[in-house]
């Protein structure tokens, strides 16, 4: 891949770097790699190889340490170089930064400082699973990682029963099993659920299938990797044409008919096209 050396505005740029496959990488984003002043790392091991495999020569300047637990100190230096006008690239070990990932304080600290900030979007363990899981994208909460604790995991599992999208979470191999297993009883057994292991790597997969039924699999297999668990929404009890249609009505009082269709197909759970042309129908008899 050919990436450019340019000249970069001051500020600091927040760099999408791959889950995997060390290809996945946006040319933008080694353009950025290749051309700031400084460069920022979660992992500064992992940064220089990555740099090293795409043929990004460092020509001196310095690739910094910082993460979760740098303290101000670390964050400080960063800021004194966009206070003297140069430009930091920051990227976390994998993914996008902020995301379950470091980057947020020193975000918070450069906007604060009107400092420019910016990022080269790219690789997420989250969109990419799910594009892969097989459950409804219109919308998605992501938790992160739940409490080890069964009773906090539990308590935490109830506080999302009710979310009106597809939840994700990451979670370790160690703990998927149990994690599952406790969703299937918390949020009940026949949600559709999927987990996603090792995305974009040799050994990438999916298992898709009801919360009780992976939660009886995955005991029995040696889940390793990372993973990201994904549990569809909560689905009510079969609608009426008659209740649907009454909502319907409501809902266009105030709503468009697209608005007016997305809400009440999401309230229900059922197909936004079907309630959608209802929808018409009803404006159109108006």
């Amino acid at each position: 891949m050919k990436f450019q050396t340019v000249k970069l505005q001051p500020g600091l740029y927040f760099v999408a770097t791959p889950i995997g496959t060390a290809r996945d990488i946006t040319l933008r984003a080694l353009d950025i790699l290749a051309s700031a002043d400084v460069i920022a790392a979660e992992d500064t091991r992992s940064m220089k190889k990555l740099l090293e495999i795409h043929g990004v020569s460092l020509n001196g300047r310095p690739v910094l340490s910082y993460h979760d637990h740098s303290g101000e100190g670390a964050r400080a230096k960063l800021l004194a170089h966009l206070e003297a006008g140069r430009s930091v690239a920051y990227a976390s070990e994998a993914g996008t930064p902020l995301i379950a990932d470091p980057g947020y304080h020193l975000s918070v600290a450069a906007s604060e400082a009107g400092h420019l900030v910016t990022s080269a979007p790219g690789p997420s363990a989250i969109i990419t699973a799910l594009s892969l899981a097989g459950l409804p994208t219109d919308s998605f909460f992501f938790a992160g990682f739940l409490p080890n604790a069964k009773k906090a995991r539990q308590t935490a599992l109830e506080a999302l029963r009710e979310v009106p999208g597809t939840l994700v979470f990451y979670e370790s191999p160690k703990r998927v099993a149990a994690m599952v297993a406790d969703a299937a009883e918390v949020l009940g057994g026949g949600r559709q659920a999927a987990v996603a292991r090792e995305l974009t790597k040799k050994f990438e997969e999916v298992l898709r299938g009801s919360l009780s039924d992976l939660a009886g699999e995955l005991p029995e297999r040696q889940i390793k990797g990372e993973i990201v668990v994904l549990i569809d929404r909560q689905r009510g009890e079969a609608a009426s044409e008659d209740d649907v249609e009454d909502a319907l009505r409501d809902a266009l009082e105030t709503l468009s008919v697209r608005d007016a269709a997305d809400a009440v197909a999401k309230a229900y759970g059922i197909n936004r096209r079907k309630v959608y042309q209802l929808a018409l129908k009803l404006q159109k008899a108006e």
